[in-house]
């Protein structure tokens, strides 16, 4: 395992560098021997949880309403660019790679993934079914992480033409990065988590890596983000009969400083969003009038937040079971709430109700639930949308559900005032598809998105 833990180290030594491609080439010797060739090894890659289920995107987060800054917490952040991502400004909105940045954390992760895939195929790595499912799987998670911060939401119509994440499928640091289409994006991710399922158990040994049940929960989500609803419910279903289980909120201590325990029966996958200024727990503050959308019998109202005594509400929800990072992978929870929109979309309401209520039920003070019931396809998906609000806050889930809302028709307009100076982002404006880092354009000379 020492021998191991030493590959490891100087494989990532190397990966550090080779984000830098101006020192790619001196450094490619060194590479080859770092490279892991045993499938003890790759796995101990896909291990590394700092480097590959961590520090997923929080640009959408940042953009989102979920939250609100006070002037002076907005005036103390450290980064002019966390300002303007924050006020949805069309360019400038990332900090520097060496300070760490989305862009950065998305792509060393998906370059772990190819690094992985590539191993194994040029070692002839034998028993490596599990190992390459939970690779590819987590290619895709990356990418269609990724594709919500940078990309126009999914249209059927245009998705050919609107521009697309740079696709990069080995770990060839010399190829140059083009930009693919919208569709050719969640294709291949549609491609990766399709084949994971194939390959992957049914459950693993622990949280921290893939399973089938993951990748059917994120080919759920996939299906649900480009509006293929009858796929959606499809994956979602599959998922559920696999793996169902949800945490009665009755049996939780609201007195708790986090009360929703790590690795508890709801997380498929733990993964942990990057922590930039904006989205800090103690800056981050949830608005009155998103904490007055829960009943006072709705348990989530005390589980979710703490109020302080100065009126500010902090969340306190997190599935990770503390402060060191919001979860964004797929959970039980969001697979019942995709269920239930499926449902409602594909025309069954009355199934819609039934999943949304099944999960309501353990979120609400025993004995007190009342069902909820919906008349119409579009009274369902009313309540629907409003319950993805309530119990996927501080996931990384509203910014892309605002942006397919918004392309179908929902009319959403977001604003917020800093120092009496009004901001806002109206309904399908470009500056939902947030801007690449500027180094990332000039470096590689893919076309910026629309401003």
């Amino acid at each position: 395992m020492k021998e191991t833990l030493k590959k490891i180290f100087r494989f990532l030594s190397v990966l550090v560098v080779l984000t830098s491609c101006s020192r790619f080439l001196d450094e490619k010797s060194d590479s080859q021997l770092a490279t892991p060739q045993t499938l003890e090894d790759n796995q101990a890659l896909l291990d590394r949880i700092t480097d590959v289920l961590g520090d997923f995107a929080s640009s959408g987060m940042t953009s989102s309403d979920e939250f609100y800054l006070s002037d002076s917490d907005y005036n103390s952040l450290e980064y002019n660019e966390d300002k303007r991502l924050y006020t949805w400004q069309p360019d400038y909105v990332s900090t520097n790679q060496g300070v760490g940045n989305d862009w950065y954390s998305c792509y060393k992760a998906i370059y772990v993934s190819n690094a992985v895939l590539d191993n194994l195929e040029t070692y002839h790595i034998s028993g490596a079914e599990n190992v390459k499912g939970q690779a590819l799987a987590l290619r895709a998670i990356r990418y269609l992480d990724a594709a919500q911060i940078w990309c126009v939401a999914y249209n059927e119509a245009t998705g050919g033409q609107d521009l697309g994440l740079p696709l990069r499928l080995d770990s060839d640091m010399n190829q140059t990065s083009v930009r693919s289409s919208v569709k050719q994006t969640y294709d291949q991710i549609l491609r990766d988590l399709t084949q994971a399922v194939e390959l992957l158990p049914v459950k693993q040994v622990a949280a921290s890596r893939p399973s089938k049940i993951t990748a059917l929960g994120y080919l759920a989500r996939t299906y649900l983000y480009i509006g293929d609803y009858e796929k959606a419910l499809q994956y979602a279903l599959w998922a559920l009969e696999l793996q169902n289980t949800l945490m009665d909120f009755n049996t939780l201590k609201s007195s708790d400083t986090y009360p929703i325990k790590d690795m508890n029966a709801e997380v498929l996958l733990r993964t942990t969003m990057r922590i930039s200024g904006p989205v800090r727990f103690a800056v981050a503050k949830v608005p009155l009038n998103l904490f007055q959308l829960y009943h006072e019998n709705d348990l989530r109202k005390l589980i979710y937040f703490r109020v302080n005594p100065n009126g500010d509400i902090i969340f306190k929800g997190n599935y990770t079971g503390g402060s060191s990072g919001k979860m964004t992978s797929v959970a039980v929870d969001e697979l019942y709430l995709i269920a239930a929109e499926s449902y409602a979309q594909t025309g069954d309401v009355t199934k819609s109700m039934k999943m949304l209520n099944d999960l309501l039920i353990t979120r609400w003070k025993a004995e007190t639930f009342i069902p909820f019931i919906a008349n119409s396809k579009e009274e369902a998906l009313q309540l629907i949308r409003k319950e993805r609000q309530k119990e996927l806050l501080f996931r990384g889930i509203r910014w892309p559900d605002l942006k397919r809302y918004n392309r179908d028709g929902a009319n959403i307009t977001l604003t917020r005032t800093i120092e009496n100076k009004l901001y806002s982002l109206p309904p399908n404006d470009p500056r939902y598809a947030i801007a690449i880092p500027e180094d990332i354009i000039k470096l590689s000379g893919m076309p910026q998105n629309r401003r």
